[in-house]
């Protein structure tokens, strides 16, 4: 997946399809959608009820008939024609007629390192479905280094951490291009199920769909690390009444619920290192690692890194919306590549 900046330049609106959130980038307006990847369907009619934030708010909470979807797992289109549908009403009929007054409309979209043809094909088709005549393709890793202020087109290293819901790509960068990278098919949505069967088998307690963000927020800024909080209350339904209570969850078990998740993060740290030139390793000792994604913003999750690859680590400042802000700046002209004339003979 080669970065065409010339192709991208002349692209009008780009999209960020994540298994989370589906963020819309215009040229010329910025960022004028950034909603959760849901919908909500009448499954006896087959009509659209709700998208985004309140498609979101119906999960877990509906009666039989009304089914919450997700179109994107993983960073990858899994139903083409309800992710498309969800994208018409996240945008709106009024952006979406100015978009069609473009006779030859462009799209730019982010797609997971390593994704294979098909997964390309469904992002593709996906915006096809919006009217556009063409569209680019984006390494995830490379809009995310861009959106968050990496110098990714100079002949030095930088190394970026892309936390998603479903998926953690790392990579190593030089001259604009992907020197290693890996995926790891763990996210925070997997963090989220190590949390919620360790309160099931060990507490008897089953947590409300949208609890588990909440129960890693009060675990403080310091929350997967030993200086965090010993103790911590949860609110749930017990499972073997189905009346609701209240436990007292110790944070060193759960600190050792999700440590298998995160230990698979580290050793896609560790491969993609092994992968790399010597001299880039080395200048990846002062800069360390910028982390991005929604997933980032788990409570102690740099700490653990930085402790455990004695490296520096980073948090950007807006890390959930990196990689639309990268693609935005890729459709606006603000990256310019570094240019390698040939030598004259």
């Amino acid at each position: 997946m080669t970065v065409n900046l010339d192709q991208l330049r002349r692209c009008h609106f780009g999209v960020d399809l994540g298994a989370a959130r589906t963020r819309v980038y215009v040229r010329g307006a910025g960022l004028i959608v950034d909603e959760p990847s849901a919908a909500a369907v009448n499954a006896r009619s087959g009509s659209l009820i709700a998208v985004g934030e309140l498609a979101e708010r119906m999960t877990g909470r509906t009666p039989d008939y009304i089914q919450v979807v997700r179109p994107i797992a993983g960073g990858t289109v899994v139903d083409i024609e309800m992710a498309h549908r969800m994208l018409r009403q996240l945008l709106g009929d009024k952006v979406r007629r100015t978009l069609r007054r473009n006779l030859r409309l462009r799209a730019a979209a982010c797609a997971p390192h390593g994704a294979d043809p098909l997964a390309q094909r469904a992002i593709t088709e996906t915006l096809v479905g919006l009217g556009a005549r063409r569209v680019e393709l984006v390494d995830t890793l490379i809009a995310a280094a861009i959106g968050c202020g990496l110098p990714v087109e100079r002949p030095e290293a930088t190394m970026i951490m892309v936390c998603g819901a479903a998926t953690t790509q790392v990579a190593v960068l030089s001259l604009g291009s992907i020197v290693a990278a890996q995926r790891v098919p763990v996210g925070g949505e997997a963090v989220d199920n190590a949390i919620v069967q360790h309160l099931r088998h060990e507490h008897h307690l089953m947590l409300p769909g949208q609890s588990v963000r909440p129960l890693q927020v009060a675990l403080s800024d310091n929350g997967i690390t030993t200086q965090g909080p010993a103790q911590t209350e949860i609110h749930g339904r017990d499972v073997l009444t189905g009346l609701p209570r209240s436990v007292h969850v110790d944070t060193a078990a759960v600190r050792d619920a999700i440590e298998t998740p995160l230990t698979a993060v580290l050793d896609g740290i560790g491969k993609v290192l092994r992968d790399c030139p010597p001299d880039l390793v080395a200048d990846l000792a002062d800069r360390g690692i910028m982390m991005v994604g929604g997933s980032a913003l788990l409570p102690g999750f740099d700490q653990m890194l930085r402790q455990a690859t004695g490296m520096p680590v980073h948090i950007a400042d807006r890390p959930d919306i990196c990689a639309a802000q990268g693609l935005g700046a890729m459709l606006e002209g603000r990256i310019e590549p570094m240019v390698l004339n040939p030598l004259a003979a």
